[in-house]
């Protein structure tokens, strides 16, 4: 059976100061600990509302300052400086979003070849790193390729 000092000795390990002898309750243990954690989020919720707060006020500001004087140009549809005339629909090349996508997967690639060129140099996870890092780069070799032989990369 353990005795008092026993269980204070424990609670001091843990960090749990003040247990009582008779209950085993603690104190200011878990409450102090519970309340320094919440008040670290009020600190941040504290910043959250002020931020919404500093955007609001922005926003109302710049809605009171304005000069409200709509015209018929000013109530046309801006579309890149061009007037809008004719219909709405045009033909898009579908080629311009190929690259795009293109130019996406080989930065997703180099974001994923920094850290493993990190990783591999530290002790204990060269063949591993390297099979997963191959098998990684074949899949992006397996959708280049894809890409080469439907004509995709061919500029007309």
């Amino acid at each position: 059976m353990a005795d008092v000092t026993d269980v204070t000795g424990v609670a001091d390990a843990v960090g749990l100061t003040g247990v009582s002898g008779v209950s085993g309750v603690p104190v200011n243990g878990p409450t102090a600990l519970a309340s320094e954690y919440f008040q670290s989020y009020s600190v941040i919720g504290l910043l959250a509302l002020i931020g919404v707060l500093f955007v609001a006020v922005a926003f109302g500001a710049g809605r009171l300052l304005r000069p409200v004087v709509p015209t018929p140009e000013k109530l046309l549809t801006y579309e890149c400086g061009v007037d809008p005339v004719g219909e709405g629909w045009a033909h898009t090349q579908v080629r311009y979003y190929v690259y795009a996508f293109l130019y996406v997967i080989f930065a997703v690639d180099s974001i994923f070849l920094f850290p493993w060129a990190t990783v591999f140099a530290a002790p204990g996870y060269g063949a591993t790193t390297l099979v997963e890092m191959f098998i990684f780069l074949g899949f992006l070799a397996v959708g280049l390729l894809y890409a080469w032989k439907k004509g995709v990369l061919a500029w007309a």
